[in-house]
């Protein structure tokens, strides 16, 4: 019996082709062939334009922008490939859309971020690779294994290349803490939380600052910017406690509704994302930076294709 060769095949969705360009780049394979083509009506249609029998299949998709849109996509390249008999599907999803709603806050409220990953799992999903969901506890709803990267060493590596003086680490609140630590930890920086309150959706406001922040460069981390409304508040939060210069770096720029008018009034010296969203281009430079996490998620998926150890990844300590 001829023995078996395994196969890696790598995909992209229409989210962000530009990060999964990357990873095949990193990789050093090319981007299967794949023909993705919407219907007059909205529907999506997928077609692997190669044999992807017996192979390890990984499809590369963020669920934002269009959300509902990628998150279809991305669940009917999964049933193609399983129904074209791929070995195993990984889904690589660069940002896990509807996932802020990982919890019951109020009676009869949907736990979505649950609901997708029922959906995932349906639609033919073995694996999935994430990177700083919005909760942890967000793995525990898959029936099937979950590598959940983090983006913190990337933001380690850009604020030491900046060689920045009396740093403090800014949680923008109490459920970010740990990771706020995390980083911290990596700038032999102090930490700081403030304390903010949510009135309504899309809304926060900032009651005060917990720690000393008089005379430091804050830097205040999150898992996504969506339409900035925190950062005007936390911003006049820390400047009210004397805080000397601010960077606000999330991994998910998601950068909706009025954000970038909002970014480019608030007084901080840079915001710093991932491309695990794709942002446009007339958007780069100015206030805004990008910072990729292409080799990051290259070597997760190496790993996981050679079914070597991936726990590496989960220690904001690593080396890129």
């Amino acid at each position: 019996m001829a023995e078996v060769v395994k196969s890696l095949k790598l995909y992209s969705g229409r989210s962000n082709p530009e990060l999964a360009q990357k990873i095949a780049t990193e990789l050093g394979v090319e981007l299967g062939k794949i023909t993705l083509t919407t219907f007059s009506n909205g529907e999506i249609y997928a077609r692997y334009m190669e044999s992807v029998r017996g192979s390890d299949v990984f499809i590369i998709q963020s669920v934002a922008g269009e959300v509902n849109n990628a998150l279809m996509e991305l669940l009917i390249m999964a049933d193609a490939a399983k129904r074209a008999s791929a070995r195993t599907v990984t889904a690589v999803i660069t940002h896990y859309g509807y996932s802020r709603q990982d919890k019951k806050s109020a009676s009869r409220e949907p736990i979505t971020a649950k609901l997708v990953a029922n959906m995932l799992t349906v639609a033919g999903v073995d694996r999935t690779i994430a990177i700083d969901l919005h909760q942890g506890q967000i793995q525990g709803f898959f029936d099937t294994p979950v590598n959940h990267l983090t983006a913190l060493p990337v933001f380690g590596d850009y604020f030491t290349a900046k060689n920045l003086k009396n740093i403090c680490v800014v949680s923008p609140d109490v459920g970010r803490a740990k990771a706020a630590k995390k980083l911290a930890d990596i700038l032999h920086a102090d930490i700081a939380i403030l304390h903010k309150t949510r009135p309504a959706h899309n809304k926060s406001e900032v009651a005060n600052v917990i720690g000393d922040v008089a005379g430091k460069t804050c830097i205040i981390n999150d898992d996504m910017i969506d339409t900035a409304g925190s950062i005007d508040g936390a911003v006049k939060a820390l400047k009210k406690g004397k805080a000397k210069d601010i960077y606000i770096c999330a991994t998910h720029g998601l950068f909706s509704g009025p954000a970038y008018e909002r970014i480019a009034k608030a007084k901080v010296k840079e915001v710093v994302v991932c491309d695990t969203v794709a942002v446009p281009a007339d958007r780069l430079g100015g206030k805004i930076k990008v910072e990729t996490v292409a080799p990051l998620l290259a070597r997760a998926i190496k790993s996981v294709f050679y079914e070597a150890s991936v726990s590496e990844f989960f220690d904001p300590d690593f080396q890129l």
